[in-house]
This record gives C-alpha cells, sequence and structure tokens, in this order.
C-alpha cells in the first residue's frame, strides 16, 4: 500500500511538472511578438481576385489565405501609389505629409518627409528585424530618403515607380519632361543589381522573401515588407509583361490585353503562394500575421496601359470613384480569434500602422499625430470598427476631394474631365470562357460580390461633381448609380463641413518640377541619389 502511495503521489508530481511546463511554453510562446508579413499588389483592381467572385482569373492561393483569414468588405486606401504608401509607412493621410497630389516622378526631389517616423523604424524599438523586398516609390533623390535609411535593415527592390519586369529598367518617357530619362532601377542595398537581366520581378522579388524567411532566426519577431511590382504597367515599349508558362494557363481570355494581365495575376498569386510556404517550412506560420492589400483600385480598360478590372465598381486607379479607392485587402492568422468571416467595418490603410505596432507588443495610443487607428479587435473578434468616416483625398492642383461618413459619401471635382467616371466591365469575357480552375478553393462562404442594383436612365448625367458636389449612398448604392444629393441637403451640408475641417489641417503639397540632375546618364546608367542634404544650396522644400 506505501509502495501504492509513493507511485500515485509520483505520478500527480510528475502530472503537475507537465502541466506547468505547458503553461510556461503556452505563456512564452504567446509573449513572442508575431511575426509581420505585409504584402502589397500593386494596382490590383476590385475583380481580379478569386475571393472577389472573379471566375477569370484564378487565386487559388491569395483565395485560401483570405478565406481562413478574415476578408476586408469595406477597407478603402489612396487612389493611386505613393498616397498610399506613404499611410501604410506612416499611419497618416497624405494631406498631412504633403504627398496627397499625383505620385512621386523618377526625377522629382521630393518624397517622404524625414521628420516622419517609419512603421519599421515603430518596430525595431520592439525588437523587430525589418527587411524590405519590392517598390519604395516615397522619395529617392537623396541617400537619407531611402529604405535603409527610413528603418529597414535590408532593402531589395526599386526606386520609382514602376519598371520593365525583365531587364529591370525604367523608362520615363511617358512623361514629358522626362522623355529619355531611362536607367537600371534595382538595388541590393545600396548597391545596384546588374545580374537579374531576364528575371521576371515576381519571382525574383519572391524568392528573395523566402531566402530571407529561411535565413531568419524564428525565435526574433521579423517584420517583412513586400510592396510587389506586380501588376502594375511596365515601360510604355511593353506595359504588360509576364513569363509565357503564366500567359499560357489563359488561353480562353480572347483580349491580349486582359490575357497577359491574368497571366501577371496568376504569378502574383504563385509568389504569395510560395513566401506562404516559406514561412510554414521554417515554423514561423503558426505565429504570423499575413496582411495583404492593394495600394489603389485597378487601371482598368487600358488607363495607363493596363487591364486590370474593378467591376462593378465606377471609376478605376487615380479617380475618388469606388473603383479607384475601395481596396482588395485581407488579413490572415492564427492569432485571429474569428476567422473565416468577411468584415463589412469601416477601415482605412492608416489603420495598418497602429494595428501593426499593437500586435507588435506595443502601445499605439502613445504614438502621436497617427490618423489611423488600432483595429485588431474588429479583425479579430468582430468588434464595431472605432472608424466613423474616411476622407477619400483632398486634392487642391486638381481641385477634387470625396469623404466617406458613415454610409454617405461626397464626392465633388472631376479627373481627366471625366473621361474615366464610367463602369468597365473585364474583357473577354463569356458565358463559355471563364477559367475552369477559378474558384476551386474550399471556403466558408460565396464570394465577397458587390451588388448593385438597378441601374437608372440617367446614371451618366444625374452627377457632374465639376459642377456641384455629389452625394452617394455607398451601403445601398455601391456602384454610385444614384446622387441624392437634391434631397439630401443637411447630410450634404454636414460632409461639406468634414471636408472643410479636413482641408483647414492640410499641409501644403510637396510635389517638385523635374530636376535634370535625375537623368540616370549622370549616373552610369542607374536611376540613383543626387541631392546632398548637407549642401545648404539645397532648399527645405526639396528634402
Amino acid at each position: 500500500e506505501f509502495e501504492t502511495a509513493v507511485m500515485a503521489l509520483d505520478c500527480k508530481e510528475a502530472l503537475l511538472l507537465f502541466l506547468i511546463t505547458v503553461a510556461l511554453s503556452e505563456s512564452s510562446s504567446s509573449q513572442q511578438p508575431p511575426h509581420i508579413i505585409l504584402i502589397v499588389a500593386d494596382d490590383l483592381g476590385w475583380n481580379d481576385v478569386g475571393f472577389h467572385g472573379s471566375d477569370q482569373i484564378p487565386t487559388p492561393n491569395l483565395d485560401s489565405l483570405a478565406y481562413s483569414g478574415v476578408i476586408l468588405g469595406n477597407y478603402y486606401v489612396s487612389p493611386i501609389c505613393t498616397p498610399t504608401r506613404s499611410a501604410i509607412m506612416t499611419g497618416r493621410h497624405p494631406i498631412h505629409t504633403g504627398l496627397q497630389q499625383g505620385v512621386i516622378v523618377a526625377a522629382q526631389p521630393y518624397g517622404l518627409p524625414l521628420n516622419e517616423t517609419t512603421l519599421p523604424q515603430y518596430l525595431k524599438t520592439l525588437g523587430y528585424t525589418t527587411h524590405m523586398v519590392g517598390k519604395w516609390h516615397l522619395g529617392h533623390h537623396a541617400w537619407e530618403l531611402t529604405p535603409t535609411y527610413r528603418g529597414f535593415d535590408s532593402f531589395y527592390g526599386y526606386y520609382t515607380g514602376k519598371d520593365d519586369y525583365f531587364d529591370h529598367s525604367d523608362d520615363e518617357s511617358n512623361v514629358k519632361e522626362e522623355t529619355g530619362y531611362k536607367g537600371l532601377d534595382l538595388r541590393n542595398g545600396t548597391e545596384p543589381v546588374w545580374t537579374e537581366n531576364g528575371t521576371y520581378s515576381t519571382e525574383l522579388f519572391a524568392t528573395e522573401a523566402e531566402r530571407i524567411i529561411a535565413n531568419h532566426d524564428p525565435s526574433e519577431p521579423l517584420f517583412l515588407y513586400l510592396p510587389h511590382q506586380a501588376v502594375h504597367s511596365g515601360n510604355p515599349d511593353n506595359p504588360l509583361q509576364a513569363p509565357q508558362k503564366y500567359i499560357d494557363r489563359f488561353s480562353h481570355i480572347q483580349h491580349p490585353g486582359r490575357r497577359t494581365f491574368a497571366a501577371m495575376v496568376s504569378a502574383l498569386d504563385d509568389a504569395v503562394g510560395n513566401v506562404t510556404k516559406a514561412l510554414s517550412a521554417r515554423g514561423m506560420l503558426d505565429n504570423s500575421v499575413i496582411v495583404f492589400t492593394t495600394d489603389n483600385g485597378g487601371p482598368a480598360a487600358g488607363f495607363d496601359m493596363n487591364y486590370a478590372n474593378n467591376w462593378p465598381l465606377r471609376g478605376v486607379k487615380n479617380t475618388l470613384w469606388e473603383g479607384g479607392v475601395h481596396g482588395t485587402a485581407f488579413i490572415n492568422s492564427p492569432l485571429i480569434k474569428q476567422p473565416k468571416r468577411i468584415t463589412h467595418e469601416l477601415l482605412h490603410v492608416c489603420d495598418l500602422l497602429p494595428t501593426i505596432y499593437e500586435l507588435a507588443g506595443g502601445d499605439s495610443t502613445k504614438l502621436r499625430n497617427l490618423d489611423g487607428t488600432n483595429v485588431w479587435e474588429t479583425i479579430s473578434r468582430g468588434a464595431q470598427s472605432p472608424r466613423v468616416e474616411v476622407l477619400h483625398n483632398i486634392d487642391p492642383k486638381r481641385k477634387t476631394a470625396a469623404l466617406r461618413y458613415g454610409d454617405y459619401k461626397v464626392i465633388l471635382g472631376e479627373a481627366y474631365k471625366g473621361v474615366w467616371d464610367g463602369w468597365y466591365a473585364p474583357e473577354g469575357v463569356t458565358a463559355a470562357n471563364h477559367s475552369k480552375g477559378a474558384n476551386h478553393v474550399l471556403h466558408w462562404s460565396e464570394p465577397l460580390q458587390i451588388k448593385c442594383g438597378a441601374k437608372p436612365a440617367n446614371v451618366t448625367t444625374n452627377c457632374k461633381p465639376a459642377e456641384a458636389p455629389c452625394l452617394f449612398n455607398i451601403k445601398d448604392d455601391p456602384c454610385e448609380f444614384n446622387n441624392i444629393a437634391g434631397w439630401n441637403q443637411p447630410m450634404l451640408s454636414f460632409l461639406l463641413g468634414r471636408l472643410e475641417a479636413y482641408n483647414m489641417t492640410a499641409v501644403p503639397i510637396r510635389n517638385q518640377p523635374t530636376d535634370p540632375r535625375g537623368n540616370p546618364k549622370y549616373h552610369g546608367g542607374v536611376w540613383s541619389p543626387w541631392v546632398n542634404l548637407t549642401d545648404t544650396g539645397v532648399s527645405t522644400n526639396e528634402l
């Protein structure tokens, strides 16, 4: 009996020791900040992914992550590249960083102000290793504006807004002031990379991201910023490019531009899948947060020599219609408490920085002058979003502006004289020629598809934002068919007042004219910094 009692006691002690070990292990695991993988697609349209219902372009890797995470159904970005990227890096609206007007053209001497703290700089204070692979587009006229000076431990990618996908040159000849300005735009750190001519950039960047993950110590938190070149147009002489193996997947799409674009999306989808596999192989996926977002709506129907698609939304990239600013995005993580759902809570790209900072172990309420809010409880548990409004933009040069408050949106001013204000169905779609492989990923619900309702006969004439502000109920009318300003004057006045309040806080635009000294012919055929900030002759407006 004594021996039996001793054995029972030993078993209890062993069990207790086991439970303590498990508890400590779980505590240790929960205390380690997650790896943050932030993937940005360039110019991806609303209707270019399977999880939004496209049956033309299969995106099985994106769909798998989206359906097993949280799809952001009411999420907004800026209408074009540079402003959105500035918001990602700072958590501040472009009207507060001076980047609210257009994009930085390659030889223009301005960028993200040096007094702004960037996301990787914040994360480094929390013990993160920070790496960037892909597109910068936040200024490079001085070294101090480039990624390895702005918080990244490493950088592999390009400084400007576009490149050839194979030879990695940027030809700015589509900009009158920079005709003939052409040079290599690919760097490892600060050194030009000449050895990858012929390597498709989507695959090149994915391979570099995989290498970073494979060499990373999983016990240390990783921040990997992966802003892909895909699916932005390349140089003017050959804007849409993909390896033939991808083009061959889409013989059913008769339109050559849309066919090549679909191939570019497919390559991007494979790249995201490969990065996800690399995280899994390294044992990091179980403690990772993967954020996927476009930087703006798609350049549809030949806009910018591209054939992205935002159907059924109105407008294109660089307009303030929903097609320009309603972003394609999802977040995937085992840390999400209520995954496998769509959130229709109002969210904005400025919310990414404080949310990531909080996940990383910081206190986002102590960050100053942010325009975003930590929305992790909305993502993870389905809590109501703390956000009630989104400023889409105020462009003082174009004289355009738009704002969403609750379900209502005001838009005023006109881009491109209204030429791109329409609705553009995807090219080459018939009932008989959709992709056989589309939407084959197992998922818990139907794709997130927007239903427009009936299109009124006066749809092209009831809103003339260059003449008078227009008002839409985006919840009831997501495709912006019905201007209801005429019989909702109190709401219109309120939204115009909100725009005026924001405008009072806006800083002047930072845009600068082309500087011929930025021409790559003066820098060995490479797009390179050309301003020395220690030179007292440089205007502070150029910093």
